[in-house]
């Protein structure tokens, strides 16, 4: 057992630790370091938390023995899972997060003599409100989570799903939420503690449902917050500084996150975290198009545009990842620069299927950093380049972001493919990207479908150059 002060400093230091991986993790420079101090700090967190149990009993001992067993299947689905499967992963364990603070809020209120806080029906009243705040939030992260991982698996429809009255039925469940926590607090009601929990995944469900599959970046950062903000409810009801701090410290930098992301797409937050408030019945519908004939080609006509070319920019995309071919990208690459073309990447906001979600591809790829240009500092070399090489990317290219107010996309800034001199676009065939909504880059006089794997034609491309 380690005294109070002791157990203070330590929790300090990890605090501090979690700050410089999130400082670490802001760059692919230093992710790698960023990962190394949270795990430290959460080292530090876990041991000291036993360590200031004190008395021993039977029961620390099946804790313990969960613990192992979590962490073995954790440490094994993440060294298992693909690249391409991490934003389910995350949407998969940001639910878990959830759901733990609903088993943590349910122990203290049906035992609270466990937790100091008190007896059944006489529990502190500021405990009972944090309590619920977390056990409330909790929920909703299960519940969302839950929603946003059917969507990414492709066992929901990426589409918005609305229903009439949407609207007002989400803000009363939200008013209801507010109105049974007060009464929770007054009554201490167990009834009310069970209701207050099935509204909460109910609102959870909704809130997710609408969102579309443009705006799943935002949303697996959105939720990424709400599981902090759980944590840290159910460590003020736990007295746990370290669960306080790490809570704290991934609510905030989650919703920064998704506010810096909401606004690289011109999307308004409130309406984004309030399940698509703005979403209606027109933008909602699947508004792919009738196809239209397109100019296709192969990696021969790619390599001789390519290889006459003085400048590349290449955009990756979902497809990218589908097919494993940020390696064979890199390869090519390396061959034009040998044959002194510039070459630069260009990446989205929400390029993939998460935040940074390229970033990670190129980096696995050891894609230098300098060659790496977000949308803002890229957007105005298009009009200057002679290639672009769309290799999987969709719906981050379609031009009626910017010119029909009825797509689900409109207004979101997009890469200015379509002023390249040339574009090449591989992609499988012309269906429709996770938004539902047809490209009309395709169908421009300077694009040239390749259609086949992504990975083998950038291969076969390589060959030809």
């Amino acid at each position: 057992m380690i005294s109070a002060n002791l157990s203070a400093i330590f929790y300090l230091v990890s605090g501090v630790l979690f700050i410089l991986a999130l400082r670490g993790l802001s760059s692919p420079e230093t992710s790698r370091q960023g990962n190394f101090f949270g795990i430290i700090g959460m080292i530090i967190a876990v041991t000291v938390t036993f360590l200031s149990i004190g008395n021993f009993s039977s029961g620390f001992v099946y804790v313990l023995v969960f613990i192992l067993v979590g962490g073995s299947i954790g440490a094994f689905i993440a060294y298992r899972i693909p690249m391409t499967a991490m934003p389910e992963l995350v949407a998969g364990f940001h639910s878990l997060v959830g759901l733990a603070a609903v088993f943590v809020a349910i122990s203290a209120f049906l035992n609270p003599e466990a937790f100091n806080l008190g007896n059944p029906g006489n529990i502190k009243l500021g405990s009972l409100i944090e309590m619920s705040i977390g056990a409330a939030v909790g929920a909703i992260t299960f519940s969302g989570s839950v929603i946003a991982f059917l969507k990414l698996q492709g066992i929901m429809s990426g589409s918005p799903i609305t229903f009439k009255g949407q609207h007002p039925i989400n803000a009363i469940i939200l008013i209801s939420i507010i109105v049974l926590i007060y009464l929770l607090c007054s009554t201490q009601s167990s009834s009310l503690f069970w209701i207050l929990l099935a509204v909460s995944f109910l609102i959870g469900f909704l809130l997710i449902i609408p969102i579309g599959g443009a705006d799943m970046p935002v949303v697996i950062s959105m939720l990424n917050s709400y599981s902090g903000w759980a944590a840290a409810g159910i460590g003020f009801t736990l007295e746990n500084t370290a669960l306080i701090i790490t809570g704290a410290l991934v609510g905030s930098s989650g919703a920064i996150l998704s506010y810096i992301m909401c606004k690289g797409m011109n999307r308004s937050f409130f309406n984004v975290i309030l399940g698509g408030w703005g979403a209606t019945d027109e933008t909602s519908k699947n508004t792919s198009k009738e196809q239209r004939p397109v100019k296709s080609g192969n990696a021969d006509d790619a390599a001789f545009l390519m290889k006459n070319a003085s400048s590349v920019i290449i955009v990756p995309g979902y497809g990218m990842a589908v097919a494993q071919a940020q390696h064979a990208l890199r390869e090519m690459v390396d061959t034009l620069k040998k044959n002194d073309i510039k070459v630069s990447y260009a990446i989205h906001p929400v390029a993939g299927r998460m935040p940074g979600h390229m970033n990670v591809l190129l980096a696995e790829a050891n894609v230098p950093y300098d060659e790496v240009f977000e949308l803002e500092e890229i957007n105005n070399d298009f009009a200057n380049a002679d290639v672009a090489f769309v290799i999987g990317a969709n719906d981050v290219t379609n031009p009626v972001a910017k010119t029909d107010p009825q797509s689900p996309i409109y207004g979101m800034p997009v890469l200015d493919v379509e002023k390249c001199k040339s574009v090449l676009f591989v992609k499988r065939s012309l269906s429709p990207g996770y938004a539902g909504i047809d490209n009309d880059l395709f169908y421009k006089e300077n694009t040239l479908m390749l259609f086949a794997d992504a990975k083998k034609m950038t291969e076969d491309i390589t060959k030809n150059l």
